[in-house]
């Protein structure tokens, strides 16, 4: 039997007004130039660990903010940089915690893959493929037994849904009912492994039939088509409590971390070339010109004032103190019993004794 073959669906609309496209266009732009530098400043010893660059995924970050309240939450993988940015971490706090200074977001402990903000609800990158996703489930059991009509995100890439995990998580958030929404973010490779090396199915957002969820394939360059999957699925959670699962096609321009080739042995130059025609903020900004909301001027103005941001928080996470020593004893514990309304604590059922 031949294997069904899916597409995404045809190009939307730019839904919104020029500002709003404006926006979108200064996220994504804001993204890529801070991993550039990003990439600059590991190359020069200025960050340590591993590093992993979110270099033409701009548009399903920049997508599905767009469709979140601030009191939602998020959760994701350690390609995360470009995520907090725009979920609105400040490039200062981002660039610090990179540096691993005490004026990072997680005070310098946390690095490249574990970037955190409660105020933004931002519960993390995680670097073990696959173990944030039973945790976003949980998100999604509190969100519910709290009564409340927030809504989870949870960002994976396509090499996690072969985990058990996975299936364990999406199976209990459909079971429930819980306000989930799963993406994948497939930029084909799982460092090196092609997905369809890795994978049974080259449609994987069709084993969410096994839960009975609500599925779409989703085109990860096209911030609009993001952002139009994410609304419909945002919709469903809130009114219905009803999971989804996202596969957003996209594809990754810089190699799976600091430590691989920008084409490595795993993919040709010819493939990578085709691919970058396929740009996200090409894309848009051309969209935007076409229809005469920006000119090459603004673009070129916009880039000189996000640069200037970026080198910004450079100098500000290089002025930063390291950590003390004794900060290693410190956000160890969570002490719930001295704050009453702290979100640690665990809200009783009406009529508990």
């Amino acid at each position: 039997m031949a294997k069904k073959k899916a597409d995404p669906k045809p190009e939307p609309a730019m839904t919104g007004d020029a500002a709003d496209h404006t926006e979108l266009l200064r996220s994504m732009l804001l993204q890529r130039r801070f991993e550039e530098r990003t990439a600059e400043a590991y190359a020069i010893g200025k960050i340590g660990g591993f590093c992993h660059l979110y270099i033409g995924q701009e548009a399903i970050s920049t997508g599905t903010f767009a469709e979140l309240r601030p009191d939602d939450y998020v959760i994701t993988t350690y390609r995360d940089h470009g995520q907090a940015l725009a979920r609105g971490m400040t490039p200062r706090a981002v660039m610090a915690e990179l540096f691993g200074r005490i004026d990072g977001c997680a005070r310098g402990k946390g690095g490249s893959m574990h970037m955190f903000d409660k105020g933004l609800g931002f519960l993390g990158g995680h670097g073990i493929v696959g173990g944030h996703i039973p945790i976003a489930t949980g998100v999604g059991f509190a969100i519910k037994y709290r009564g409340g009509d927030q809504v989870i995100v949870c960002f994976m890439g396509e090499a996690a849904v072969n985990n058990g995990a996975f299936h364990e998580a999406l199976n209990m958030a459909a079971l429930w009912k819980l306000p989930c929404i799963y993406i994948i973010e497939n930029n084909r490779y799982g460092m090196g492994t092609a997905v369809e090396r890795a994978s049974a199915i080259n449609d994987i957002y069709e084993r969410a039939a096994s839960y009975d969820m609500p599925r779409a394939l989703v085109d990860g360059q096209d911030v609009f088509a993001v952002r139009e999957a994410v609304r419909e699925a945002v919709q469903r959670a809130r009114s219905e409590q009803i999971p989804t699962l996202l596969e957003i096609r996209t594809y990754r321009f810089m190699g799976h971390s600091m430590s691989d080739a920008v084409s490595g042995t795993y993919r040709t130059k010819a493939e990578l070339d085709e691919h970058l025609k396929r740009d996200p903020i090409t894309l848009l900004r051309a969209r935007m010109q076409e229809a005469g909301e920006i000119s090459e001027e603004d673009v070129a103005k916009m880039d000189e004032e996000i640069k200037a941001i970026v080198q910004d928080a450079w100098d500000f996470a290089d002025a930063s103190p390291e950590p003390p020593l004794e900060a290693l004893y410190e956000d160890v514990l969570v002490d719930t019993t001295s704050d009453p309304t702290s979100d640690a604590m665990v809200k009783e059922p009406a009529g508990a004794a």
